[in-house]
């Protein structure tokens, strides 16, 4: 995608006025530059509105008060759930569970159904792009039962070899999971060929839509996968909510993973029976307010448009692509737009420079005002892949404009000058 084709995908700049942070100025008068929504993203202030008037005029605990306001919080609390409903093209409401986050969703997924389905031998099918999230709950399962890890292999330049899946889809593979979008790499993986081919060989699919879902379009039955995964915090949302997504007769089987109160339909002196869904998987005080503002959230992206969003982001990698690509002694991360096409990519560019460290990059990169992130992006097997031990990550969103990449290229093109080498030979030091 060339530049002068892709700016006239760009949402105009007056929805940076949604988002009040953004207008600030750091390290004295520098001009917030914020790429840094892969992480974690800002908020509009629709969604900071929703919790003021949540805490203000609705709050109390839900499914449990018969006084004005537990009905209040109760109905805002479901209406959020059957807005995520429609938001993920889920059949029914009572297949999206409320959790803390994506890694909640997860690890739910892999301590009720994995337990329960996961057994000595058998395999479970990751890729080498995943984050630790999509990770570690798989080897702790395994390390439970005593099931193998495998891995789908990917290219040099960060795409999964697809066509080499069905290689790995054996007998033994239980489950699937990897994720929608790289959050290092930026690779979109084409998520319903994937399930399909899953779905075809018996085997269980979990999608990470962490970076996904606040991007792209989600349909979970058009996908056709088993379970999903999301935060919303990454999604204009307030942190400590996320979503589960589960098939209906897949999360009906599964025992509940945390034990306490709102989880159980009768309790007994020595046992329990469970509660419906989505009561079963939602112990406890739920993330009341937090959710609410989900659904506020979930509003404001539906309003803008997911596919007018995923534009706009291909426009500004595409002019990021473009912009650092000429800076001298910088390696792009992923799959190249330009040779493969804009569809490949989400809205974000991980980088290595031959000097200075990504730490350092992303330290003078703030003196400037330009926030961006760096590490191993909780992708530390991904980073030993690529034969690096960190990255810098520049992430963008709707929020985020064509001048503030020009920001980052020019900030990162001082910084590769400063570090430069001269070419001057060190002087011997006197005897």
């Amino acid at each position: 995608m060339k530049l002068a084709e892709s700016t006239a995908a760009l949402l105009p700049e007056s929805i940076r006025d949604d988002f009040p942070i953004l207008a600030q100025t750091v390290h004295g008068d520098k001009q917030l530059v914020f790429l840094d929504s892969a992480a974690s993203s800002q908020r509009p202030r629709q969604v900071i509105d929703a919790i003021v008037r949540c805490y203000e005029h609705e709050y109390a605990n839900v499914h449990r008060g018969i006084h004005v306001l537990s009905e209040r919080a109760t109905d805002g609390y479901e209406l959020a759930r059957r807005k995520a409903q429609e938001f993920l093209g889920a059949e029914h409401a009572h297949e999206v569970i409320f959790t803390a986050g994506t890694t909640a969703s997860i690890n739910t997924v892999a301590r009720s159904w994995g337990d329960a389905n996961v057994g000595a031998g058998d395999e479970i099918l990751l890729t080498p792009m995943e984050h630790h999230s999509n990770l570690v709950p798989w080897f702790q399962l395994a390390d439970r039962t005593g099931a193998v890890i495998k891995h789908l292999p990917m290219t040099d330049d960060g795409r999964l070899e697809v066509d080499r899946l069905g290689e790995f889809l054996t007998t033994k593979t239980k489950l699937f999971a990897f994720t929608a979008v790289s959050n290092t790499l930026g690779t979109v993986n084409p998520v319903a060929k994937l399930c399909r081919q899953a779905r075809a060989a018996g085997v269980v699919t979990l999608v990470d839509a962490a970076q996904s879902a606040p991007h792209l379009p989600t349909d979970v039955r058009a996908w056709d996968c088993d379970f999903l995964a999301l935060s919303g915090h990454k999604m204009c949302g307030p942190s400590g909510v996320g979503l589960l997504y589960g098939r209906e007769a897949l999360l009906d089987a599964m025992p509940p993973f945390l034990g306490g109160g709102s989880m159980i339909n009768r309790v007994y002196d020595d046992h329990f029976t469970p509660a419906d869904l989505p009561g079963k998987f939602e112990a406890g005080t739920p993330p009341i307010a937090p959710a609410i503002a989900l659904g506020a959230a979930i509003d404001y992206l539906q309003s803008i448009g997911l596919d007018r969003i995923h534009a706009h982001e291909q426009a500004l990698v595409a002019h990021a692509w473009e912009r650092l690509s000429a800076i001298e002694g910088i390696r792009l991360l992923g799959p190249s737009p330009i040779e493969h096409g804009p569809d490949i990519r989400a809205g974000l560019v991980s980088f290595v420079l031959d000097r200075p460290h990504s730490h350092d990059i992303a330290q003078l990169l703030d003196n400037e005002g330009v926030a961006v992130r760096a590490g191993h992006h909780c992708t530390q097997p991904l980073h030993d892949r690529l034969g690096i031990t960190a990255s810098t990550r520049a992430s963008f969103y709707l929020y985020n404009t064509l001048a503030e990449v020009d920001a980052l290229a020019e900030a990162l093109t001082t910084v590769r000058d400063r570090f430069k080498p001269t070419g001057r030979k060190r002087r011997p030091r006197e005897a």
